[in-house]
């Protein structure tokens, strides 16, 4: 696979983030947005790219995102709740039903 480097990026447009080497879509994360929310409600690693790392590097750049635009996040989604729970740096960004904001 030498596509070039993986990219992953908002597409606010088709409400997921995207996975990309080159112009071939490796992976996406969907979500749906709320004012200051953004609940994943699916992750997709297509099975070319599977085992790579892509699903990694796209929840980790998502709330990475998430972070920076100072967002709460609901992992709905079963990766993404896994992943949390694996990386516990960024359960700071999960929202709690009677937390502000």
């Amino acid at each position: 696979m030498n596509e070039g480097e993986l990219r992953v990026f908002d597409a606010p447009a088709s409400s997921r983030y995207e996975a990309r080497f080159g112009d071939r879509l490796a992976g996406f994360a969907e979500y749906e947005a709320l004012p200051g929310r953004l609940i994943f409600t699916h992750t997709k690693v297509l099975p070319e790219f599977e085992g790579g790392g892509v699903g990694s590097r796209l929840a980790a750049e998502a709330l990475g995102d998430a972070r920076r635009r100072n967002l709460r996040i609901t992992p709905e989604c079963p990766f993404f709740s896994a992943y949390i729970r694996r990386h516990p740096q960024y359960a700071d960004l999960v929202f709690q039903p009677d937390q502000p904001g």
